[in-house]
């Protein structure tokens, strides 16, 4: 499996580049800024993108949405209760930029759905809690968590339609099922697994404040 990151804009937004090695089939992983330059990964890499897949709806996610549809024609895939988001935001944050009108998604994903990349396959985890339709993505031993779950902490549920309850109900019935091993790659911040999470994330193991 190919897999390239890269950290993206203001907010330092992970992108994930995943490719498989024999067809040369890929995806891209929320394309948060600089479209171009992840293009340029892209080309480097020597991958022929079918799917941008985004695990959520802010803007630090999809701000390079536009530019990487334009130059890949790829589908765009986000789950079905996230996407009216893509084309109005129903509120905005003062820290946060304003957000644009993205393109439109061209697959509404369900919990259990599954990407195949080449001989890849990764299956949707819906993941609700830091926005409504908040997805993971599981296969091959690893997981791309969005703003789910990040190295020792959390994603932010103080946002309008965020929810801190439904956030853990979905880390605790999603993600800590996965054996200890399985490497968590997150929207924001260093990798990390599963087991250094159950053990030390204080969220998880009762010892946040």
């Amino acid at each position: 499996m190919i897999l390239q990151k890269m950290e993206l804009g203001s907010f330092g937004a992970n992108c994930y580049i995943v490719g498989d090695e024999a067809s040369k089939e890929g995806m891209i992983i929320d394309p948060g800024d600089e479209g171009l330059a992840v293009m340029k990964q892209v080309k480097a890499l020597g991958l022929k993108i079918k799917v941008i897949l985004l695990t959520h709806s802010h803007i630090d996610h999809i701000g390079g949405l536009e530019a990487v549809k334009k130059a890949t024609s790829a589908e765009i895939a986000i789950h079905e209760s996230e996407a009216p988001f893509l084309l109005k935001q129903p509120w905005t944050l003062d820290f946060m930029p304003p957000t644009p009108p993205a393109p439109p998604a061209d697959r509404l994903l369900k919990d259990g759905d599954v990407i195949t990349i080449g001989k890849l396959k990764f299956k949707v985890l819906h993941t609700p809690g830091h926005t409504i339709g908040g997805i993971c993505l599981l296969g091959d031993g690893i997981v791309f968590t969005g703003d789910t779950l990040f190295n020792y902490s959390i994603g932010r549920a103080d946002f309008p339609g965020s929810d801190y309850d439904q956030e853990m109900t979905s880390i605790r019935s999603k993600l800590m099922t996965l054996p200890d091993a399985t490497k968590v790659y997150p929207g924001h911040g260093p990798a990390t697994t599963i087991g250094a999470e159950r053990k030390g994330n204080p969220f998880i193991n009762g010892t946040a404040f």
